[in-house]
């Protein structure tokens, strides 16, 4: 194995040498109940068509804008939420509040209907219990080696096989009644897009790979943006960070927004908004460590060679703290950095991978973080309930926060009306 945590070599394991590296068959063994056959977990040219196919799907300005209502009416749920927990005085959990909304949103963008998560937040519905339970234990996998014997031996065996079908079901009745009933709303969810998308040899997709490739982009962009507004919020408001962040944040919200939703276009003018975004994902990166099976002997930029059936890993947390990279000032949350014109390479900023597998959900993340920041402090103030602690966090596939992050909920006395 060798580690590389350097800006040069990631880049050319991304993307000037791309196909020599693969995720590899024991990442598709771990993840393969949670990703089945879908685009990250695919390798070659299994990953090579779905990527084309994708690509188009995503580049339909019609989905973007669907995309970006969806965002607006998911969040005014969260926003009702927030206004009772203000009014009782009642402290919330931020993260998992988040994990709620972008399962929610990435439902309705996916599917067409939320799992109504967020119709009632203290009500455990089955499908969202199965997702994250599936979630964890596959990512848990990466971290056992005798994982097949553990699960074998112990009721988690069991508890992957039903998570699974209870969430694929799901799905599958989705699309059975979607084929049957028709579509006949003005913009098209990701399900009907792909619905209407052949694969290379011109045939229409299964339904067993509509459901991978669909769940592939809910899993993906669930968990990693959830968190990413979780350490988000933490960072602006824990102590020790400059409080003018939080004040210009708030100065953008009023100045872009007002007393208006969100839509499509104003998210490009948050600026400010966006860099606070991803100095979060700098410094808590949603996928901390990521790894490459090489599959053709290749020297590095640095001179190391690496052979066919090796492993190149880095660490985009550590990356992402190192003073060689970033400067003296690495371990500060400085949004200002991403102001100043410099545009970051994908090896010095890997939060959304690079080169060909660069993440196509990448500016739909963005524009949820964007509207979750815009809408919430257009109305609310959140503070921490402790924001000397750092709240303790998982290191598997992503980085989720173990024991929540309570924060205290207060309407802004300015606050507009929407």
């Amino acid at each position: 194995m060798v580690q590389g945590d350097a800006p040069e070599l990631v880049e050319h394991v991304l993307k000037n040498n791309f196909w020599a590296y693969e995720k590899g068959p024991i990442l598709k063994d771990c993840l393969g109940d949670l990703f089945g056959k879908g685009i990250f977990s695919s390798d070659g040219s299994a990953w090579k068509w779905q990527r084309k196919m994708a690509s188009h799907v995503f580049n339909v300005r019609a989905f973007r804008e669907y995309t970006s209502d969806i965002f607006v009416i998911e969040a005014q749920k969260m926003l009702a939420y927030l206004g009772k927990a203000a009014d009782e005085g009642t402290p919330i959990d931020f993260h998992a509040l988040m994990l709620h909304f972008t399962l929610d949103s990435f439902g309705a963008v996916s599917f067409g209907e939320s799992f109504g998560c967020m119709d009632d937040i203290e009500r455990q519905v089955d499908f969202a219990v199965a997702f994250d339970d599936l979630t964890a234990i596959t990512s848990d996998r990466l971290m056992d080696p005798a994982w097949r014997i553990r699960e074998r031996f112990t009721s988690v065996g069991k508890k992957v096989k039903d998570d699974r079908n209870l969430v694929r079901d799901h799905a599958l009745r989705i699309i059975e009644r979607r084929r049957t009933e028709g579509y006949h709303k003005p913009k098209k969810d990701l399900l009907q897009l792909f619905m209407e998308t052949k694969d290379d040899e011109g045939n229409a997709l299964t339904d067993d790979l509509l459901v991978d490739v669909i769940m592939n982009f809910t899993i993906a962009g669930r968990d990693t943006t959830a968190q990413a507004l979780s350490w988000m919020f933490y960072l602006i408001n824990r102590d020790g960070t400059d409080k003018e962040i939080m004040k210009t944040l708030i100065q953008e919200v009023d100045d872009v927004l007002g007393d208006k939703l969100p839509t499509y276009e104003t998210h490009k003018q948050q600026k400010y908004a966006d860099a606070c975004f991803h100095e979060a994902l700098r410094i808590f990166p949603s996928v901390p460590r990521n790894l490459k099976l090489c599959v053709q002997d290749d020297i590095l930029p640095d001179g190391t060679k690496i052979y066919a059936g090796e492993w190149f890993t880095w660490s985009s947390y550590v990356m992402g703290r190192s003073e060689a990279i970033w400067g003296p000032d690495a371990r500060e949350y400085k949004p200002s950095r991403w102001l100043q014109g410099e545009k970051f390479s994908q090896g010095k900023f890997s939060s959304f991978h690079g080169g060909p597998r660069v993440c196509l959900g990448m500016n739909f993340a963005i524009l949820e973080g964007l509207t979750v920041i815009g809408m919430i402090l257009q109305k609310f103030e959140l503070t921490l309930v402790d924001s000397a602690k750092l709240p303790p966090y998982g290191v598997s596939v992503t980085m989720p926060m173990l024991e929540g992050l309570p924060m205290k909920v207060t309407r802004r006395k300015a606050a507009v009306a929407i």
